[in-house]
């Protein structure tokens, strides 16, 4: 039976449903890693920071979904095919020499070494109600060597090269990996339903 189709349309950003953000400026290293402790262990708000510039943000509802489906989409995928890939949600990176931090959506650490590493492999974020131009940049100088931006039903691919990213076609730590086909399932509404079809689909692919 297929799914209904209300089920297959995606949702847009609503006013109720939008990341919440407060900015800041001005603040210090000392003070940035002061609201971090005082947040402690709640994933919520998220915290970004360049060069004294401090954004507090709380995902909306289907934010989190879809952020939460990527990353299922992403375990299916990487079970099927028997990749070593290690996720760690809302790791937070930090650089006091670089003055930048972030939490994504999703990160993910990729082959062997992964208890080694201290930056993860690939970092996903969703853009959902709003925008963060300076979140690459962020990246770029935390050494995320991929950086994965969901848009508008869209995955776009960021790869590093030297100390700034360029837009790639595809993954380049996972090059096996079919974006678009995963990105299909990304913001179907069915949950469930949506990881069996995309299993299927996977093992239609698979030899």
């Amino acid at each position: 039976m297929s799914e209904p189709a209300r089920n297959l349309q995606p949702p847009r950003p609503t006013d109720d449903d939008r990341d919440q953000r407060v900015f800041l400026r001005g603040v210090s290293w000392e003070q940035y890693e002061m609201i971090q402790q005082i947040r402690g262990e709640r994933r919520f708000p998220r915290l970004t920071y360049l060069e004294g510039a401090l954004t507090l943000m709380s995902p909306g509802r289907n934010h989190e979904r879809i952020a939460t489906m990527v990353d299922r989409l992403l375990a299916f995928w990487s079970v099927e095919v028997g990749a070593l890939v290690y996720a760690y949600r809302s790791w937070t990176l930090k650089r006091e020499d670089k003055q930048r931090g972030a939490e994504a959506d999703n990160c993910y650490t990729i082959g062997e070494g992964d208890t080694e590493k201290e930056v993860p492999d690939l970092a996903v974020e969703v853009t959902w109600s709003h925008e963060d131009p300076d979140k690459l940049l962020i990246y770029a100088g935390l050494g995320v060597r991929e950086v994965w931006v969901w848009k508008d039903s869209r995955i776009i691919v960021h790869v590093l090269r030297g100390d700034a990213y360029v837009t790639a076609t595809r993954s380049e730590v996972l090059p096996a990996l079919d974006l678009a086909l995963l990105t299909r399932f990304a913001e179907r509404l069915d949950q469930p339903q949506a990881l069996r079809e995309y299993r299927d689909a996977l093992r239609a692919t698979l030899p």
